[in-house]
């Protein structure tokens, strides 16, 4: 199975590194950030990185722990017009934006399509409100409320984030079996 993944930054490059971690060996990711040195306190990348575009330098990240692992890597801004021939061919996705309106954008896309695993409320520090929601065929984590114009981001939340919807992923059938 594979899974592709809509930005790379604190939701997107954790939730790579914990399917690679588990096993899952076929990963598209897609974006077009490059690493910054405020990344780096919540987001898979080193302060050697810093500059280098954010796909290439999680490629570079996962191989390490497992250089058998599929990764196509694409520097590219996802928009309506692009997003679901850059996606057409996983099969199960993962949706990393920081904007509401990217976020909305992804998940009408696929609605009824494909499966998407989205956060919502990332921000602050208290882990007690995260929790996940259904809507169709996508699944969403968070704690609903705390956005990141409203709060810091902290790695703990962030990567707990990260967790649940890992954890949401590898239960899906044929994730780990391909």
């Amino acid at each position: 199975m594979k899974i592709g993944i809509a930005g790379v930054g604190g939701i997107g490059s954790n939730v790579a590194l914990n399917l690679v971690r588990s096993g899952v060996m076929q990963l598209k990711l897609v974006d077009f950030d490059r690493v910054e040195s405020g990344n780096l306190n919540r987001q898979f990348y080193f302060a050697d990185q810093i500059g280098l575009f954010k796909v290439e330098a999680l490629k570079i990240n996962l191989s390490r722990i497992n250089p058998k692992v599929d990764l196509e890597a694409q520097v590219q801004c996802i928009d309506r017009q692009n997003c679901a021939e850059l996606f057409s061919d996983c099969d199960l996705l993962v949706e990393g934006f920081d904007r509401q309106v990217d976020k909305k954008m992804f998940i009408e896309t696929f609605a009824g399509k494909k499966a998407v695993v989205s956060a919502c409320g990332i921000a602050g520090s208290d882990l007690a409100g995260i929790c996940s929601r259904r809507m169709g065929n996508s699944w969403i984590v968070g704690d609903f409320t705390t956005d990141c114009d409203q709060a810091p981001l902290f790695s703990h939340k962030v990567t707990t984030v990260a967790n649940y919807m890992s954890e949401f992923i590898l239960r899906q059938p044929g994730v780990l079996h391909d």
